[in-house]
């Protein structure tokens, strides 16, 4: 079982180029990427989402790229042939009076007789190949990243299970749905409609019944036992299961209003309503669920 929450990164230096793939994912309906890359580099962005899409199942995906690319470190070049040339052309010119000969400061600022050069940047093809890389074990990364969420979601949801588990067998066994306890309620129930006056012994029947059958939880209490045992199994198989986990705790939470509905007594009353504290909790956990 894995969880829809992670976080990964993957950095590295090609040439004079430092990179960095960071990616945050959080619970969604569905899948949903979102990559940002600079300019130029959208091929690498869309082999990032191809990667994602195969290793993941549900989950908002936040992943960017970014690129540092340092000052460039400055080579001076001179090109001595032009330098040399306009030395002797100067040289050879007549200078006018009061005009001095060419110095070297003079003929450097020449344009074209100093050249610089920048030495920062890197293979394209060498980047390529390592952004490839680093998409492969940032992948591995947040799978891991996860899986090890998932494992923790595990164990949270197991302990909710089997308190929902106990929960429903305190129902089982409330004092309050013992026969006799119900032919208490019913009787008083009975007596306050014989108070009432103008109801005939038919009529006194059919009110009990009905009474009878309200207050009766025995399906609500299956219908438990019966999601429990799903929930269980979906826990054992693990990969994908946070929708189906999700209906279940949706079900859960049906049965669980259900029999506060019913209950006719203070300490049923109770026993329901933790019921419903547990597996609205359950439900939380779920939602992180892949």
């Amino acid at each position: 079982m894995a969880s829809m929450t992670g976080f990964a990164r993957a950095a590295g230096t090609t040439g004079a180029v430092q990179w960095l793939w960071e990616i945050r994912t959080v619970n969604g309906r569905g899948l949903d990427i979102r990559v940002r890359v600079p300019n130029g580099f959208d091929a690498a962005g869309e082999a990032a989402r191809a990667a994602l899409s195969k290793a993941l199942s549900r989950g908002q995906c936040q992943l960017t790229l970014t690129l540092t690319r340092p000052e460039a470190a400055a080579r001076v070049r001179i090109d001595e042939s032009l330098l040399a040339s306009l030395a002797a052309a100067a040289a050879r010119v007549p200078r006018p009076a009061g005009v001095g000969p060419a110095t070297l400061d003079g003929l450097l600022s020449v344009r074209g007789v100093v050249e610089t050069e920048s030495e920062a940047g890197a293979d394209p093809e060498a980047l390529e190949r390592d952004l490839a890389a680093g998409i492969d074990g940032l992948v591995a990364d947040l799978v891991a990243a996860r899986q090890a969420e998932g494992a923790r979601l595990h164990a949270i949801v197991t302990g909710q299970i089997a308190d929902i588990a106990r929960l429903t067998e305190a129902a089982e066994d409330c004092p309050a749905r013992r026969p006799e306890a119900v032919r208490a309620r019913l009787a008083d129930s009975v007596a306050a409609l014989v108070g009432a006056g103008g109801l005939d012994p038919d009529r006194l029947h059919q009110e009990a019944v009905l009474l009878a059958a309200k207050a009766d939880v025995r399906e609500e209490l299956d219908r438990l036992r019966a999601h429990l045992a799903a929930a269980g199994e979906l826990l054992a198989e693990g990969g994908a299961i946070g929708r189906r986990l999700d209906f279940l705790a949706q079900e859960l939470g049906r049965e669980a209003n259900t029999l506060c509905a019913k209950a006719g007594d203070i300490t049923l009353s109770r026993i329901g309503l933790d019921l419903k504290a547990v597996v609205e909790q359950f439900r939380e956990q779920v939602q992180n669920v892949e």
